[in-house]
């Protein structure tokens, strides 16, 4: 087994990736079997053992303290956080203090700055919530 395990979403992509390279050397593989041998390589002996031993711990740089770097609302920031709760399966809500005031309005006339923020992200590091141009209002680099 790894020192550090990876999140369910990062075993996820692990899968996703494997299956993708066997495919592209002509092996056709089933996602389930792909979370099979992900399982195996992390020295567990299937899946459902492994996504039992991750749980739904929150990414380790998402902990209180942890550092992360992502975009709000389009606006880029590195930021520290504060405080996690877990909200659902896979899903955190995050309170960040940002090391720099980032403009959440963007009209050209007028600006509001934060430099504390709050959201729910899932997985993948991104919010349900979406501006209107479709954008994720909290995405955080996973």
């Amino acid at each position: 087994m790894s020192a550090r395990l990876p999140t369910v979403a990062e075993a996820k992509a692990q899968a996703k990736r494997l299956r993708a390279q066997l495919q592209a050397e002509g092996q056709e593989i089933g996602h389930s079997k792909a979370l099979e041998l992900v399982a195996r390589q992390h020295g567990y002996r299937d899946w459902n053992t492994f996504h039992a031993a991750l749980g739904n711990a929150p990414p380790e740089d998402w902990t209180p303290g942890g550092r992360v770097i992502g975009r709000y609302l389009g606006q880029p920031f590195i930021a520290t956080v504060v405080a996690v709760k877990m909200t659902g399966a896979g899903w955190f809500r995050l309170e960040l203090e940002l090391d720099e005031a980032v403009d959440v309005v963007t009209f050209d006339s007028f600006s509001n700055f934060r430099k504390r923020i709050q959201g729910t992200v899932g997985p993948s590091g991104t919010s349900r919530e979406r501006t209107s141009d479709g954008r994720p209002h909290l995405e955080i680099e996973i």
